[in-house]
């Protein structure tokens, strides 16, 4: 998805429209993998998170294009099933689903041998983000 070069920067939101950068940026798909692999705690049995984008808008200009997104992300917990089995009276799905992170992708793209890959992608935090320990 990404050029080789791609630049990755997350951006934490210090006040109504006004943002800081957060550590370097990351470079290309290994510093997209080791900020999935280390920028945030692993994921207990029963556990995983949802990424959901939405409000995509696309400007293409030739061999060039722009997308904002909105995105949030989802902390997914699932109950383990008791010993006994299910208590009576439960059902459906059991364990908690909550939202952790929300703010906007903001995307430069460019047509690389006939496929897009991420040149620039800026991701813009609505909270206030403390920085990963090294």
């Amino acid at each position: 998805m990404f050029t080789d070069d791609a630049t990755v920067q997350i951006y934490t939101k210090t006040g109504p429209g006004a943002y800081e950068p957060v550590g370097e940026p990351l470079i290309g798909g290994d510093g997209v993998r080791y900020a999935v692999e280390h920028f945030m705690a692993p994921h207990p049995e029963l556990g995983s998170s949802h990424h959901v984008t939405a409000d995509h808008l696309i400007d293409v200009d030739g061999e060039q294009a722009h997308l904002n997104a909105q995105f949030v992300v989802f902390e997914v917990r699932g109950d383990p099933r008791p010993p006994g089995g299910w208590p009576d009276g439960a059902f459906g799905a059991q364990g908690s689903v909550r939202p952790i992170e929300s703010g906007y992708y903001d995307t430069d793209l460019s047509r690389v041998d006939g496929e897009w890959k991420i040149v620039h992608h800026r991701v813009l935090m609505d909270l206030p983000m403390a920085p990963p320990s090294a």
